[in-house]
């Protein structure tokens, strides 16, 4: 977490992050905008919000849930350990074709859609591309964090099932339970199967207005 690689890393261009919205997350991590409680080693309680570390609970390789400000970056570390290995074969390769490059992800729909709970709503890839016709894997991913509505965990269930997660074209149920206006944050996360593999995103917010 500590200050330059996240910085870079939300600087690149890669359709996660939105440099206007800092707790959407991104490679670079993810952020919340609040004011501190007062602790006894403070000198004076800190009066301003400001932009600090967040937390995400993420399901880890080793089968584990974990929790923590560092999750919210290392979350995303297969994919941008690969791309810093594609950065570095371009700064020595002769010619472009020397080496790979990313996706370019694509929704056949809008970045904002709008359902009622109970709703089904189809999510679609259609139209992704890769520069070397590398083949295309897809998964489609749910992130709870930025989105409104909060459960008790993951560990507990996600209450977002997507059919064909990882197919081009998948589809989910908004949970009837969510009976109050909100937001929902799917992450379309398309990699090709070049060496490095690369990975590019969308990132679809959906509506929910009961």
């Amino acid at each position: 977490m500590e200050g330059d690689t996240p910085t870079f890393l939300y600087l690149i261009n890669n359709g996660l992050g939105n440099p206007e919205h800092p707790d959407w997350g991104s490679w670079g991590g993810r952020y919340e905008f609040y004011t501190p409680p007062f602790r006894k080693w403070h000198l004076a309680a800190e009066s301003r919000p400001f932009w600090a570390d967040a937390e995400d609970e993420v399901l880890g390789v080793d089968g584990k849930w974990h929790t923590g400000n560092q999750e919210t970056i290392w979350r995303w570390r297969n994919a941008y350990q690969n791309d810093f290995e594609a950065r570095m074969n371009w700064g020595v390769t002769t010619n472009y074709a020397g080496a790979n490059h990313p996706p370019v992800a694509k929704l056949k729909h809008a970045s904002e859609l709008t359902a009622k709970p109970g709703e089904r709503v189809n999510l679609s890839a259609e139209g992704s591309t890769d520069p070397e016709g590398n083949a295309l894997s897809y998964q489609w991913i749910y992130y709870p964090e930025p989105g409104t509505f909060t459960v008790s965990g993951a560990r507990s269930g996600v209450p977002l099932k997507i059919e064909n997660a990882d197919r081009m074209n998948a589809s989910f149920t908004v949970p009837a339970k969510f009976g109050k206006a909100g937001t929902l944050h799917l992450i379309l996360a398309v990699t090709d199967n070049g060496t490095p593999a690369l990975t590019r995103y969308q990132r679809v917010i959906v509506d929910v207005k009961p």
